[in-house]
């Protein structure tokens, strides 16, 4: 199961920055602000993309111990939406020992 996970996470990270920078490169983000005023399911996609980046946030807040890498977290997650979080996934189950279960991935640490 953690050998799954680390290849969907991987790969989940390595499509996001893909089309991220495949975008980038065909329209400057400003330039697709009018789509937004114009179309209410871009407002409504966006809205559900940043409370699920909140939502993943709050159980980072959970695990990490120092108020300043929460922040930075926050700020990565709030920044990068996915490509935050599959990155934060695949660190913890990097931090995995072979020997513990996956679901160690979901507690906080001692």
């Amino acid at each position: 199961m953690k050998v799954f996970l680390k290849i969907l996470f991987g790969a989940i990270l390595v499509v996001m920055v893909w089309i991220n920078v495949r975008a980038m490169l065909a329209m400057n983000l400003l330039a697709s602000l009018p789509l937004f005023s114009a179309n209410p399911w871009a407002v409504a996609t966006l809205y559900d993309a940043y409370c699920g980046f909140l939502t993943f946030w709050v159980w980072v807040a959970y695990k990490e111990r120092a108020a300043w890498v929460k922040g930075l977290w926050f700020l990565l997650v709030m920044g990068l939406g996915n490509m935050a979080m599959a990155a934060y996934v695949l660190k913890e189950l990097f931090k995995l020992k072979p020997e513990e279960p996956v679901w160690n991935l979901l507690q906080r640490r001692a």
